[in-house]
């Protein structure tokens, strides 16, 4: 069991952290933001017209996105039915509307599929090492498929620290605490004695309405973002956790 110390917030009796990815591990908003804007003008040569409102729609907004949006917290299925939904108001059945949405994404894929991983936050890796030092168990829950999170951990050779390497791939999405409660049991960790960190109020509500021992909000850069509010504490970079040591 270890003391976990964040902007003078302690948690005791911590067994595990987990990890969201995508805005907390990996800064991937540049990548994101390009997956989006190929989905929405895939989407848009099929049918004319969706393709800004599909941007809007996901969050993306002069040259960034939202943190708070679709495209950053969602899932890849989420993402779809939304841009499903829009295309079924231009008058398409739904069957028809999912399938076209769905062709725009995996078409978005195949071109993106050999681009290179997004990069570490600066600092990640020093603070992973830190963690699973002093005996800690150590996942990642991302709103990705687990098929990108292995991709993410084995391009940045997180392997041996990372103890859990979990995403998206059935009908659960964050935050729905069901997911939180089945990483710590593949981690055979206690909730209760479990910290969750991320950098979306999805994985903030998650944690909480699982009974996690804490969650740690993250916002590179700036903690005092009002989607973090219900964090137990927001920090500016993952260095800001500290170990209290007797």
């Amino acid at each position: 069991m270890v003391t976990i110390k964040c902007r003078g917030i302690t948690f005791s009796n911590i067994q595990a952290v987990i990890f969201d990815k995508d805005g907390t591990l990996e800064d991937s908003q540049e990548f994101l933001r390009l997956l989006g804007m190929k989905r929405s003008r895939l989407a848009d040569a099929q049918i004319p017209g969706v393709g800004e409102p599909l941007q809007m729609a996901f969050g993306i907004e002069a040259g960034s996105i939202d943190p708070t949006g679709l495209l950053a917290v969602g899932s890849r299925r989420e993402n779809e039915i939304v841009a499903a939904g829009y295309i079924a108001e231009t008058g398409r059945g739904w069957l028809e509307s999912l399938t076209i949405a769905r062709r725009a994404f995996d078409e978005a894929d195949e071109m993106f599929k050999h681009s290179a991983v997004s990069p570490l936050f600066v600092g990640s890796l020093e603070v992973l090492k830190y963690l699973s030092s002093a005996g800690l168990k150590l996942g990642i829950l991302s709103a990705a498929t687990t098929a990108d999170v292995q991709k993410f951990v084995k391009h940045h050779a997180l392997g041996d620290w990372i103890q859990l390497e979990m995403g998206v791939d059935s009908t659960l999405h964050k935050p729905d605490p069901k997911l939180f409660l089945q990483a710590c049991e593949k981690l055979g960790v206690n909730p209760a004695a479990t910290l969750m960190v991320g950098d979306s109020a999805g994985d903030i509500q998650m944690g909480k309405n699982a009974g996690a021992a804490g969650c740690i909000g993250i916002c590179w850069g700036n903690a005092r973002v009002s989607h973090l509010e219900n964090a137990d504490v927001a920090i500016a970079s993952l260095d800001e956790i500290t170990i209290l040591t007797d």
